[in-house]
């Protein structure tokens, strides 16, 4: 049984492809990639696989039984299309199901709503297909905040635009061990599950850092409208507009939805505070 998993030089396809290595073995991974040589790869099946080219994945695809894809991070129209080249290839190879790593949140009222659009128009078209799927929703991913973390510590305090809505957070961790668990299983055909672990609010968050961390961070609430100029002079108005409307939708709660984590793993998601140290212990 090959597993083929996209994306794999990047950091969720790095984890996944670790988790289904203990689950299945080295040998029935093929990884897929547009940098083929980043050195996790090494002792892999690596394939190229750019998703703007439907003939990487006509030639990667041969062999493979089962098929993770992980979303693109490109524009969100661009983005449609790339997973088109990815889902005809899967049909063309008689790909015998697909696993596709969405997101959770809302299609409309948020400058984060176009990348959710994106990714439910991909879900419908891999239903489409006619291919057996199972499409995982993610949550929205704790590393980056946790990265960021020395520059919460500079300045005191967590500032976003969240105010007090809840987010169910989850990390690259326990989604590769759930994408793994799903993967190796003969169930959850055509199905689509959340992958997230406990809602929290930011004023929470900064309270848990603080209790690994042994610091003093608050949180610090600013407008919609302060918040997504500074992430746009940042980081570029495409990234700043991401950022800007995942926070925005944080305060309107699209992200607090109910979890399917423990149906698909048999075991509960990590809590926030577990998540932290044990991101903690990895970085000392």
């Amino acid at each position: 049984m090959k597993i083929a998993v996209t994306a794999a030089s990047g950091k969720l396809g790095k984890a996944i492809i670790r988790e289904l290595i203990a689950e299945t073995g080295v040998e029935n991974i093929v990884a897929i990639a547009r940098n083929t040589g980043a050195p996790h790869l090494d002792s892999l099946d690596v394939r190229k696989g750019d998703y703007n080219k439907q003939e990487d994945f006509i030639k990667a695809l041969d062999g493979v039984e089962k098929l993770i894809i992980i979303s693109s991070s490109s524009e969100p129209d661009e983005r449609i299309e790339q997973h088109r080249n990815i889902i005809k290839a899967a049909k063309f190879r008689n790909i015998k199901r697909i696993i596709y790593s969405s997101i959770i949140g809302n299609q409309d009222k948020t400058m984060f709503s176009n990348v959710v659009k994106s990714n439910r128009q991909t879900e419908k078209d891999i239903i489409d297909s006619g291919i057996p799927y199972t499409i995982c929703r993610n949550g929205l991913y704790i590393d980056p905040d946790l990265e960021y973390i020395p520059h919460y510590i500079k300045d005191g305090a967590i500032i976003n635009c969240a105010g007090d809505g809840i987010v169910s957070y989850t990390s690259r961790d326990e989604l590769a061990y759930a994408y793994s668990k799903i993967a190796i299983s003969k169930n959850h055909i055509n199905k689509i599950y959340n992958l997230t672990g406990s809602p929290v609010t930011q004023a929470e968050l900064a309270q848990q850092i603080n209790s690994v961390y042994n610091t003093s961070l608050s949180f610090v609430d600013i407008t919609p409208e302060e918040y997504m100029k500074s992430r746009k002079e940042s980081l570029g108005s495409f990234v700043g507009s991401i950022i800007g409307g995942i926070y925005e939708s944080i305060r309107q709660n699209h992200f607090n939805v109910k979890s399917d984590f423990k149906k698909i793993t048999g075991r509960k998601h990590k809590t926030v505070k577990e998540m932290i140290t044990e991101y903690k212990n990895k970085t000392l």
